[in-house]
């Protein structure tokens, strides 16, 4: 229950988890975009379009060797990627502005 976000693990070599609430949901788990990190190397912020996800913002990052070398995956429902932060903070004009003034300076 590191995050209490529903999390999901995958290694290289074995399917993985999906744990839920700090309680074990699947013990044979796998999903599209844990796959496509395994593939890519590289950490992935995306909605599923299937699996249990499906619709919900996910991050899902490689854990690497001390080669750099995906061994395996681990995933996280984004749930900052939930929020419609235009729609939080449209009563708010100034916020934007200074979130995209800061957009631009990086």
């Amino acid at each position: 229950e590191l995050t209490g976000l529903p999390t999901t693990a995958r290694s290289l070599n074995k399917i993985g988890i999906r744990m839920e609430k700090g309680k074990l949901q699947d013990a044979e788990y796998t999903g599209p975009v844990l796959e496509e990190v395994l593939r890519t190397n590289m950490t992935t912020r995306r909605v599923p379009n299937e699996g249990v996800y499906k619709g919900m913002p996910v991050v899902v990052s490689p854990i690497r060797n001390e080669d750099g070398e995906v061994i395996c995956t681990i995933g996280v429902v984004d749930i900052v990627g939930a929020i419609d932060i235009s729609c939080t903070f449209s009563e708010y004009p100034g916020i934007i502005a200074e979130v995209e003034a800061a957009k631009k300076r990086n």
